[in-house]
């Protein structure tokens, strides 16, 4: 297996440099066409809002996301299309809501249940718009949009795979949720000796080279699976061994300082990406964007806000974002945008001078005017759901409507990051407004469905300020009416 492995990377490079160099009739990296962008796209998982220190976390060094930030733009008020992973990355690869997908419902894919649901391979990607317009395009690290023989990165727009296509796998052994080898190179399963994060850096700095050499546009999209649990950090062999056949959550497992130690292992390895990209001549011209696929869970920073992982409090929500691209936005800046997963599509697509598909318009906006300065922030409306706890959120302007069971409530999240101050009876106005938006949105999505993974989010779990409140909507009302209206 090992040779194997070795023989496919091998293969990889002399197909991107060799074909892809044809393609582009030799063209050398300086000499590529400046209209159309490289595009690195960094993906954290399980990453908290200020989980890096360009963020605020005073406890760790991440100098290689915070050059990103320099160099860039950073976003103030980014979302997560969800507080879980699988529907967010639906979201992604996709630009559009989540639920307007079998495989986007809350988060089916846990464990692997069901081999007949996935990411449609005849639905458009970025990746595949990309492609289309003359992009090479590759995926480093994790997949969790379907499985084998139906699902995958190849029938979805990337040319090339090496990662894992599970929800998590175990940092040195590579075996996934269900105690299964997971661990690929294209649809070839591998063994490969060496810390996760490490080998996806490696690949993503081969891919970055040899795409560079051939002078042709590419996508490298580095998703990590640092620092979603199992935490084990580099060096952590003995707690890979001792949960080895186990669940890989390990209940019992992991400190601050270990997960401290993933995120620098991460922040490392995308300073070896983005070394590849100024040594190679192409930082002026390609884009770097680094974000997280939801709120942090257990050990992780969400400061200043309230909530984690699988609950639509801000913690669960909001994710750092950044993104650097020399030769088109400022640098040092911050930006009160708000955005969320599903705008990268759009924007990317605008940056490449792609074409969308007209038969799948995006959900999400095209940032780049308001990243560049052309045109002042504009106001979003965003809406969410998820079936734990029958939570459903939306966002319009500044206001944030929130319900969990059966208590509902109206925060300002720009002047009260922390959801305290429930303003649902001083503006009922504005309350009954976004609750009749949200349930028009519902409407036009999938409905719920019943297998919607619900692990680490239960009742007792509620933060104080949300269970002391009373309930104001019906226990029988199955959406979330206003009090007015629930009778």
């Amino acid at each position: 297996m090992p040779g194997m492995a070795s023989l496919t990377r091998r293969a990889l490079l002399q197909r991107t440099a060799g074909a892809v160099a044809l393609a582009a009739g030799g063209a050398s990296a300086r000499g590529q066409d400046m209209t159309k962008p490289n595009i690195v796209f960094i993906l954290a998982d399980d990453l908290g809002y200020a989980d890096v220190s360009c963020y605020g976390r005073p406890d760790l060094s991440t100098p290689n996301i915070d050059r990103i930030a320099r160099n860039g733009v950073r976003f103030l008020q980014a979302y997560a299309n969800s507080a879980v992973c699988t529907a967010t990355r639906v979201a992604l690869i996709t630009g559009r809501y989540q639920y307007r997908l079998r495989v986007g419902l809350e988060e089916p894919l846990a464990g692997g249940r069901d081999p007949d649901i996935g990411l449609p391979p005849e639905h458009p990607t970025l990746p595949s718009l990309l492609r289309k317009a003359g992009y090479s395009t590759s995926l480093v690290g994790k997949w969790h949009l379907g499985v084998l023989p139906k699902f995958g990165p190849l029938t979805s727009g990337y040319d090339h795979f090496y990662g894992f296509r599970g929800g998590a796998v175990d940092y040195f052994s590579h075996v996934g949720t269900n105690q299964k080898d997971d661990l690929w190179d294209e649809d070839v399963p591998v063994k490969q000796v060496g810390y996760l994060t490490h080998l996806l850096g490696n690949r993503a700095v081969e891919a970055v080279n040899a795409y560079a050499k051939a002078g042709r546009p590419f996508l490298v999209s580095l998703h990590f699976s640092a620092p979603h649990w199992p935490w084990e950090a580099p060096g952590d062999e003995a707690e890979a061994e001792r949960i080895r056949g186990t669940n890989l959550r390990h209940y019992d497992g992991g400190t601050q300082k270990t997960y401290q130690r993933m995120i620098e292992e991460m922040d490392v390895q995308i300073g070896r990406v983005v070394q590849a990209i100024e040594s190679n001549g192409i930082a002026p011209n390609t884009i770097v964007i680094f974000t997280s696929d939801n709120g942090g869970e257990r050990f992780a920073d969400t400061w200043p806000f309230t909530g984690r992982k699988t609950e639509l409090l801000e913690g669960g929500l909001r994710v750092p974002a950044i993104i650097a691209w020399p030769a088109r936005l400022p640098a040092g800046r911050t930006t009160d945008q708000v955005a969320i997963s599903m705008d990268w599509l759009p924007t990317l697509i605008a940056a490449a001078g792609a074409l969308p598909d007209p038969d799948y318009p995006s959900d999400g906006i095209d940032l780049l005017p308001m990243l560049a300065g052309q045109r002042a922030a504009v106001p979003r409306k965003l809406f969410w759901r998820y079936k734990a706890n029958a939570q459903r959120a939306a966002r319009d302007g500044d206001f944030k409507f929130l319900k969990i069971l059966d208590n509902t409530f109206l925060f300002d999240v720009v002047v009260d990051p922390m959801e305290r101050a429930n303003l649902k009876e001083r503006r009922k106005d504005v309350y009954e407004r976004i609750v009749g938006e949200w349930l028009a949105w519902n409407a036009s999505m999938l409905p719920e469905v019943a297998e919607s993974f619900t692990e680490g989010f239960t009742g007792a779990q509620l933060p104080d300020h949300i269970g002391a409140q009373k309930a104001t909507t019906a226990p029988d009302n199955p959406g979330p009416l206003p009090a007015a209206q629930a009778r």
